[in-house]
Order: structure tokens, then C-alpha cells, then sequence
């Protein structure tokens, strides 16, 4: 599978919502093309691809509106990237699954990518197994935060910040689970944060 440009195709959606607020009308590949500076064939890829994830309506060349631009609001894409353990910190490689299509006026403006959640030690939180964790990167953390921290073993997981200990010198990250694990906290040196949760986005049918 050919890798997405997801800047490639949030400027296409961006510049197409504009211009159909604008003119009421929608915009050619070849006016996409060149207001964005991505190649026709490319421009071509990511508008199909968005009509066939329901962004667009498109039959050789956009048809009509886009869905966004009708209801007056506009989309950015975050890829799936696998799991997050919730329970004892695990090594992951970012493998991107798929990209979903976030609305602007639910999940704001920003950098997102998303997790699947694993484990039960965040279920306080409200965060359960197989539950779809939205995570911004590049934002600014706060002790309380619910964070994607990577160790400096390069093991992560999902837990909540719970500030630096001075008295011990290290960083703790909380569980969420009192029943299963109470007042059990990780005890770091130093980590990354790579990413802050912000959204949970789950099933209420569950197996």
C-alpha cells in the first residue's frame, strides 16, 4: 500500500471546503492540483480515497459538495496506529492500520493520531480494552494529563501524569484502576511524552 501524505490531504480538504463555501460549487482536480501544490495523479488518489471513506461525493471529478463543506465544517485525518498497553508498560512499533476522517468541529484543530487501548488499568478513566484512544501530539502537559509516555528503556504506555517526586527523583504515572490495583503508581527516572489522550471513542456493543 502507497504511503498517505496526510498534509497532502488535509490541504486538499481544507482548500475544498474553502472553495465550495466560496462559490457554492466545488473545484476541478486541476484547480485542486494547483492551489495545493499536489501532483494531479496524487490529488486524483486522495479525492477517491476520500469519497470512498464518505467525505466526499465524487463520479469523475467532485459531483457535488463535499459532505463537510455542507454542513459547514471541516475534517482532519489521524491514522490508527496500533495498541497501547494499559497495564504493565510494553514496546510498540507505530504501525499505521488506517486513517479516519476527524471532524474539526467535535475534536478541534490539532496534530492526532489514535490508539487502541489494551489492558484494565485505566477503566477509572474510562478507558476499557479495545476502546480507540485519540491522542495530540505536540501539546503542552499537565500534571492530571492522561499521557502516551515512553520510558527510557523505550517501553510506553497509556497512564495518568502524576507530577515529579523531588524526595525520589522520578516521574510517577498513575493507574486508573483502584479495584484491580490500588494506589499503584510507575516510578521513572525520565520518559517522552508522546502525546496527551484527549477523546475515547468506543463501542457500546461490546462481545
Amino acid at each position: 500500500m502507497r504511503p498517505i501524505d496526510q498534509n497532502a490531504m488535509d490541504a486538499i480538504l481544507r482548500y475544498v471546503n474553502d472553495y465550495y463555501r466560496e462559490n457554492l460549487t466545488s473545484p476541478t482536480i486541476r484547480q485542486i492540483s494547483e492551489a495545493t501544490g499536489v501532483s494531479k495523479s496524487k490529488t486524483q488518489r486522495y479525492v477517491v480515497d476520500m469519497k470512498e471513506r464518505g467525505i466526499f461525493e465524487y463520479n469523475r471529478g467532485i459531483s457535488s459538495a463535499p459532505k463537510s463543506a455542507k454542513v459547514k465544517t471541516s475534517y482532519i485525518s489521524a491514522p490508527v496506529v496500533g495498541s497501547i498497553q494499559c497495564g504493565c508498560p510494553e514496546q510498540e512499533e507505530e504501525l499505521v492500520e488506517e486513517y479516519v476522517s476527524l471532524p474539526v468541529s467535535i475534536f478541534g484543530k490539532g496534530d492526532y493520531y489514535i490508539l487502541r487501548a489494551k489492558g484494565d488499568s485505566m477503566v477509572d478513566a474510562g478507558i476499557e480494552e479495545d476502546d480507540l484512544i485519540v491522542v495530540e501530539r505536540n501539546c503542552d502537559v499537565s500534571e492530571g494529563d492522561i499521557v502516551v509516555a515512553l520510558d527510557d528503556c523505550g517501553e510506553n504506555t497509556l497512564k495518568r501524569f502524576g507530577g515529579y517526586d523531588p524526595e525520589e527523583e522520578c516521574f510517577l504515572l498513575q493507574y486508573e484502576n483502584e479495584a484491580v490495583y490500588p494506589g499503584r503508581v510507575i516510578k521513572v527516572p525520565s520518559f517522552e511524552v508522546q502525546g496527551v489522550a484527549c477523546h475515547v471513542i468506543k463501542s457500546l456493543k461490546r462481545r
